[in-house]
C-alpha cells in the first residue's frame, strides 16, 4: 500500500480524484526547440489550466517562469530527463535534475524518460531505478515516459512489445507509465490488461483528425488517461481542446476545472 503522503500527491494528479489523468507535457523546448513564442507562454499555461488539465509537465528551469497561483489545483510534474534532436543519438536521455530539487520547486511528481531498445537503454534503466529509489524515500509519485525506440525496434506500436515496456516501468518503481499507443488502437487493451499501474497514452500523430475521439478510444482500451503535449500547444484553441480531452478522459466526472475556477487572461488564451 502506498504511503499516505505519496497517496496524497497521487490524488492531486487527478483533479476529480477519479484516478484518471490528463497530463500536458510542455518539456519539448529542450528536445526540439521553443514550444511557443515567449509572449504566448503565460497564455498557454492559463489555457491549459482553465481547460481542465490535471497536470503540466515541464523542466526545472521552466518552473520559474510559471506563477504558482495560476496552477491552482492543476498539478506540477518536473521532468528529470533530457536529450536533444541535435545529438548523435537522439534516443539517448540523461538525468538533469533530482527528486529533492523538484520538491524544492513545488513539484507534485517527477517524470523520467526511458527508451527501450535504444543504444543507451542500460543507462536509462539505471537512471529510472535511481530516481525510483529517491521517490520512494521522499514519497513522491514517479511517472515513467517509457517508449520502444531504437535500432532494435521494428514496430514501436506493437502491443506485445508495449506490454513489455510498461511492465519494465512498473517493475522498476514507476507509479504511472506513459507510452505510445498500440496500433490498431483496439490492441491497446492488450497492453493495459497486462500492466499493474495506470497506463497513459501518448498524444499520437499531430495530424490525427479528431484528438478527442482519439482520447475516447484510448479510454475504451483501458488507458487511465493521456499525456498529450504537442497536439495541445500547436492547436489554435488549446483551452477548448483541453476541455474536450478532459471530458473524454474523465467521462463526465468533471468537464474541466474552468467551470469552477475561471481564469482570465488577455495574452495568448484561446
Amino acid at each position: 500500500m502506498s504511503d499516505p503522503r505519496k497517496a496524497l500527491r497521487l490524488r492531486r494528479l487527478s483533479r476529480p480524484h477519479d484516478e484518471k489523468y490528463l497530463f500536458v507535457p510542455l518539456d519539448h523546448s529542450v528536445s526540439d526547440g521553443p514550444v511557443v513564442p515567449n509572449h504566448r507562454w503565460d497564455g498557454l499555461i492559463h489555457s491549459v489550466v482553465a481547460g481542465g488539465a490535471d497536470a503540466i509537465v515541464v523542466h526545472k528551469g521552466r518552473v520559474r517562469l510559471i506563477d504558482p497561483v495560476v496552477l491552482g489545483d492543476c498539478a506540477l510534474v518536473v521532468h528529470l530527463s533530457a536529450g536533444t534532436a541535435h545529438a548523435a543519438d537522439t534516443n539517448a536521455k540523461v538525468l538533469v535534475g533530482d527528486v529533492e530539487e523538484a520538491l524544492r520547486l513545488g513539484a507534485d511528481a517527477v517524470s523520467v524518460h526511458v527508451n527501450i531498445g535504444s543504444d543507451t537503454e542500460a543507462r536509462q534503466l539505471a537512471d529510472l531505478g535511481v530516481v525510483a529509489s529517491a521517490c520512494d524515500a521522499w514519497n513522491v509519485p514517479l511517472i515513467a515516459m517509457a517508449y520502444a525506440r531504437g535500432p532494435r525496434v521494428a514496430d514501436p506500436h506493437d502491443p506485445v512489445l508495449l506490454a513489455h515496456v510498461v511492465n519494465i516501468a512498473a517493475d522498476l518503481g514507476a507509479d504511472i507509465v506513459k507510452t505510445s499507443m498500440a496500433l490498431p488502437i483496439s490492441r491497446m487493451a492488450d497492453v493495459t490488461a497486462h500492466c499493474p499501474i495506470p497506463v497513459l497514452a501518448a498524444g499520437g500523430p499531430v495530424d490525427h483528425v479528431d484528438p478527442v475521439g482519439y482520447a475516447a478510444a484510448a479510454m475504451r482500451a483501458g488507458c487511465a488517461g493521456l499525456a498529450i503535449g504537442r497536439r495541445v500547444f500547436t492547436d489554435p484553441a488549446p483551452r477548448s481542446l483541453v476541455a474536450g480531452l478532459s471530458s473524454a478522459v474523465h467521462q463526465g466526472t468533471r468537464r474541466g476545472a474552468h467551470a469552477d475556477h475561471p481564469i482570465t487572461t488577455t495574452t495568448g488564451a484561446a
